[in-house]
Order: structure tokens, then sequence, then C-alpha cells
């Protein structure tokens, strides 16, 4: 079989699906890659690379595209060029943008969305939403650290003592363990919440306060391990508890997000009116409409004197490593596939929970069953 990868579309969008590195264990599976010339460029992995590790560089999209049997990319945004029957693997945002996934099955593509990758045990290192979250929560810091009018690190100077910066989490999953790991490496002195009460133990073993809030969160967490959304009560009365935690922190990185909502909005215009001047709120829920109630999705925001930066691709803004880990994690989703794949379609075994997931469409039609419930499909006979 040929695996092809091509430049993404998406606007903005520097990350490539594959990195050089990665071809030699495909190769080994007995698959040949095809590499649209450039692919790699914006993310700093040249066409040299490619080909010194066995890739095929071919000259356009159009050709790779007519010669692979699977398609591999970071956003399945663009079907354009698709053919019957090809097998596409990558990220759809299927529980967000389900319009998406009906075109690629109007294309009459087998798609596998990778956002969809169970979280057990032995699918982690494909776990897509880890790995991009891991940079994002890290970028989120710099961002307020360059942004910020004062130093993040205690220093005793001839000049006198600068106190630490004071940051403010919200939201401790994979970003915002990874930002609380970051501010406190840049030296400042960090608090975290979540709705879960179970992180209170991760949150303190990056060296980071728990900030407790007598809240009933019985309810806060799903089987996969993902937050769950609240009634509105309930985020009124956490609004009311956070203020004056928010009043007292010079950045605020906000991160709560649950799977095909809108994202809660915890930061109000009252609460921004709060802060210091000079203080910075880094929304990485602003792609979900934000948790801060001032965002604007990739727009710098400044109101009552407070920065409000509300980007919606940081792992794009880091492309070399972005890349390199989503590469592994799409090609051991792929090695997974491979052996299901029979005269170019794929046996789902309903018992396989990773392939039965993350499938999203095939033979002209949706058939995962979240997604037709969000389309306003009847349930399918037979779907995944």
């Amino acid at each position: 079989m040929k695996i092809g990868i091509v430049t993404e579309k998406f606007p903005g969008e520097r990350r490539v699906s594959l990195v050089p590195a990665s071809i030699a264990a495909l190769k080994k599976a007995g698959l040949d890659v095809l590499v649209e010339e450039g692919a790699g460029r914006e993310a700093g992995f040249p066409d040299t690379a490619y080909a010194e590790k066995g890739g095929q560089l071919l000259t356009g999209r159009g050709d790779v595209l007519a010669a692979a049997d699977i398609v591999l990319q970071v956003r399945l945004t663009d079907p354009a060029g698709l053919r019957v029957g090809q097998i596409v693997i990558g990220m759809a945002d299927p529980l967000g943008a389900p319009q998406g996934v009906q075109a690629l099955a109007a294309q009459g593509v087998t798609a596998f969305a990778l956002e969809l990758i169970p979280r057990i045990t032995r699918a982690q290192s494909m776990d897509v939403l880890s790995s991009m979250a891991t940079v994002a929560g890290y970028k989120a810091v710099l961002l307020a650290a360059d942004t910020l009018p004062r130093m993040f690190p205690l220093l005793t100077t001839a000049a006198g003592t600068i106190t630490p910066a004071h940051v403010f989490i919200v939201g401790v999953g994979v970003a915002g363990l990874q930002a609380i790991s970051t501010a406190r490496r840049l030296g400042a002195v960090v608090e975290a919440y979540d709705v879960r009460p179970a992180v209170k133990e991760q949150v303190q073993s990056v060296g980071a306060k728990f900030v407790e809030l007598p809240l009933e969160t019985g309810q806060s967490e799903d089987k996969g391990g993902y937050a769950k959304a609240q009634d509105e009560s309930f985020y009124q009365r956490q609004r009311e508890m956070m203020a004056r935690v928010i009043a007292a922190n010079d950045v605020v990185i906000t991160t709560a997000v649950v799977p095909g909502k809108k994202a809660p909005v915890l930061v109000t215009a009252e609460m921004v009116r709060g802060m210091a001047p000079g203080s910075v709120i880094v929304d990485l829920a602003a792609e979900r409409g934000g948790n801060c109630e001032l965002t604007c999705a990739d727009e710098v925001v400044v109101k009552h004197g407070v920065t409000i930066l509300g980007p919606t691709n940081l792992p794009s803004s880091v492309p070399y490593h972005s890349s390199q880990m989503y590469a592994k994690n799409i090609t051991t989703f792929l090695l997974h596939l491979v052996p299901l794949i029979k005269d170019g379609s794929v046996r789902v075994d309903p018992a396989d929970e990773i392939t039965r997931d993350t499938l999203i469409a095939e033979k002209g039609d949706v058939v995962n069953p979240r997604i037709r419930e969000l389309l306003g499909l009847p349930v399918a006979v037979g779907s995944a």
C-alpha cells in the first residue's frame, strides 16, 4: 500500500502529518510513502530529509492523492481530490463541526478522526489531543510571559527585590498541567483549579497550589477522564467563588473545554474589570467560544487594562515538535489499522474500540453514532 503525505491547506496550519523519522517504521511494515514536495517545509522538515529516509517525492498534491491508498493529514478539512474508497486519517473536529464529516462521506472515502481515540492504555501513543494539548499549554505560558509587563521569577538584585508573578490555571487537563510546569520553570507562583477534585494531587505534584471551591462536583468527569458539562447554575456559583482568586493573579490561563460543546464562560467581563491593569488572560478555549466572556478568537483584546489573548491553533506555532508528536500518534494508529485492511477496505472489529470509535465515514455515509446524532440522522443499521 502507498501512504500519501500532502501540504496542509487549512489557513495558518504549519504542521505536517508525517516526519521523516517515521518513514522507517512504515517501510518496515511494507508501506511506501509518497510525499508532496514542500509538505514539511513549514514545519522544518525539508524534502531532502524525506528522500534520505526512503520517501518518494511527487511534484503536486494531485499526484499524491491520485496514487495513495491511504492519505495522512493533520486536518481533514478539504476533501477535494480524494477518491472513492480511499482511506484518510487525521483530525476532523467531528464533534464540533460534524458537517465536515458529511462532506468526507459525500466524497466516498473511509475516514478516521483521531480526536475520537479512546482514552485507554493501549491507545495512549495514538492520543493526538494529549500531544497537541501539551504544546498548547507550554506555548500559552510563553505568550503570557511575553505580554505581561513584569517578569515571572523572584529576583534579588542590587536594585532591590522583584516579586514573582502570580499565575492561575483554570482547567487541569494535559494543557493545564503543562502550563503549570512551564510557569513554575519560569519562576512564577502558580495556583490551579479544576472542577474535578481528583486532579488535586496532580496539581500539587508539579508544584502548584490547588484552589478548592466548595461546590458539588460528584458528576464532574466522564468515563474517558474528560470534564463533563455542568448546568448554568453551577457555573454561576463557580464564577462567584473564583472572582477573588482571579483578581489576585497577574496571569490567568483557561483551558476548560468539553468535547463537542461550547466552552463554559468562567471569566466574566466584571471579573476582568477586577484584575490589576497589565494583567493577562490566555484563553485556550477560544476556538469553542472562550472561557472568558471578552475573548475573540485569534485576536488580542484589551479591556480595563487587561490583555486577553484567544489563540486557536498554538500547536501550529511550534510546528517542528508538534509534527513530531503528531507523526508518532498517527503512525501508531496506522500500524494498528493496516492488518485490518483487506482488498482496499477496512474490516472493523466491533470489539476493537480504537478503530470502532474513530471510524466516522464509510461507503458514502456517516457511520459514527455520536456524529449521526449531532447531525440529526437516524442511527444506521450496522454502524460502528
